[in-house]
This record gives structure tokens, sequence and C-alpha cells, in this order.
């Protein structure tokens, strides 16, 4: 087993070498595709699959048994294209993404349809999502936007009883303090530490309008 899969393993659980190797093709497509717009810092760029790739992995431990997901604001896939890779492991399973930005809509639904990913991109805002994806399990977001208005963007979805699992970085207490003004929810934090900083995810269940 190489250093490279067991790093997959180690934050997603049990993947499959197939699941493990659509993942470093999406890897290789992601680093095409940034050369021609703007998907990531190019700064970024060596460490895609250490920085960004594995940690939206360490979602698909975290929801187990979920086989209907949402992610929001998807940009260059992170989370959702590699939930989409991951999902395939899921009979069943499937995963909307929704990006307003069309370029980067175009790299998401080109590059998960050469996968066969069981996933559908949705080029359009946030607000205007919400009837075409329905009821999801979880609603998944990073590095979309602080707390509170991700709250009010993931609302349809979470008052209905999906799940969100957020990624955060170091500022995250005081988002959660921020959105105590306008909202109650029930709270689990995920924590994870790396060499590129320290991340959370935020697990948010049962939220209510104040």
């Amino acid at each position: 087993m190489t250093e490279k899969y067991q790093s997959l393993q180690d934050a997603a659980g049990p993947v499959s070498r197939e699941t493990f190797e659509k993942l470093c093709n999406f890897e290789e497509s992601f680093k095409r595709w940034a050369v021609k717009i703007n998907l990531v810092a190019p700064s970024t760029l060596p460490t895609v699959w250490e920085r960004h790739i594995l940690d939206s992995a360490r979602l698909f431990k975290l929801a187990p048994h979920s086989t209907k997901w949402v992610d929001i604001g998807s940009g260059g896939g992170f989370p959702g294209a590699v939930m989409a890779i991951l999902l395939g492991e899921r009979p069943g399973a499937h995963i909307d993404l929704v990006e307003s930005n069309r370029k980067k809509a175009s790299f998401l639904a080109v590059t998960l349809a050469s996968l066969n990913a069981p996933a559908k991109v949705h080029a359009m805002r946030i607000e205007e999502s919400y009837d075409r994806v329905g009821k999801p399990e979880v609603v998944t977001a990073r590095a979309l936007a602080p707390l509170p208005l991700l709250l009010e963007l993931a609302e349809p979805w979470l008052v209905a009883g999906a799940v969100g699992l957020f990624h955060k970085g170091r500022d995250y207490q005081r988002e959660i303090e921020e959105s105590s003004i306008s909202w109650r929810y029930d709270l689990v934090k995920h924590d994870h530490e790396s060499k590129w900083g320290d991340g959370v995810i935020l697990e948010i269940r049962n939220l209510q309008h104040l």
C-alpha cells in the first residue's frame, strides 16, 4: 500500500483502490484546469492532495450511512467533488454541487462525468437551488462564508432535518459566538491538525432561528 493511498484511508476510512485512483485522476485534472481558470491559489497547487483532497475526504466517515448530499459554493470541488467520488462506494448515493461561477461549474461537470461520479452540478446561486436539490441528508461547505451567513444559506435544508458539516479555520470560535445571536443549534466540533494549519469541521443539527 502506497503512502498516498494510506493517507486517504487515514482521512476517509476504508476506500477501494479504484476510488483512490479516481481521486488521483481528479487531482491531475484539477491541476490542468487550474492553469486556465482560478480554482485555488497557485501557491497551493503542489499540495492539492494534502491540503484540499484529504481535508475534504475527512467528511466521508463523519456521515457513514448518508446517501443524499449537497455541497454549496463548490468552487474547485472541495469538498463536493471529492465527496462525489467517495460516494461512488455507497449504493444509491448522490451529491448535488451548487456553484454559480460557470467556468468552475463546467470544470466540475466535465471532470465528474468523466469519472462516472454520482453527482449533478447546478450552475446557479445557492438561493435558486433549493427546489432543484430537494431534501438532502447532509449539507457541506468549505471556505464559503462566515458561519452566520452560511447558516442562513443552508437554513431551508437544515431546518428540514439535514445535518451541516462545515469546514472552518482557526477563527471558528468567534464565528460560533456571532452566529449565536440569531441561531440556536446542536454542535459537535471535529478537530484536525496538520502542518497547513488548524482546521475543524462543525457538525450542526436542529437549527432554529431566534
